[in-house]
């Protein structure tokens, strides 16, 4: 059973920078596309950054250049590095992880980011 846990989010001031990690088990983590998504109440979920098993990355236009997603193999970890971040970055941020051949999705519980003086 996929479980996937997030950590590291927070109170931060608009510039402000922080670091979510999220931690699997139950996978082989080495295979599986990991991804960040975000979500505002009232809204729909969206994606923030995918990294594929071999490491290529995709963002979300709103966060390129600000944000930067990687993984740790060897701790069944993925990150996302949010700097410069704005107002309306606050939201709950979800580590989600793919199945490798059906491409189910697994969800973690999120974690509170909010960007506010």
């Amino acid at each position: 059973q996929v479980q996937l846990v997030e950590s590291g989010g927070g109170l931060v001031q608009p510039g402000g920078s922080l670091r979510l990690s999220c931690s699997a088990s139950g996978i082989i983590f080495s295979f599986y596309t990991m991804g960040w998504y975000r979500q505002v109440l009232g809204k729909q979920r969206e994606l923030v950054a995918h990294i594929t098993s071999g490491g290529s990355t995709n963002y979300a236009d709103s966060v390129k250049d600000r944000f930067t997603i990687s993984r740790d193999n060897a701790k069944n970890t993925v990150f996302l590095q949010m700097s410069s971040l704005k107002p309306e970055d606050t939201a709950v941020y979800y580590c989600a992880a793919a199945h490798p051949l059906t491409m189910i999705w697994s969800w973690g519980q999120g974690t509170q980011v909010t960007v506010s003086s």
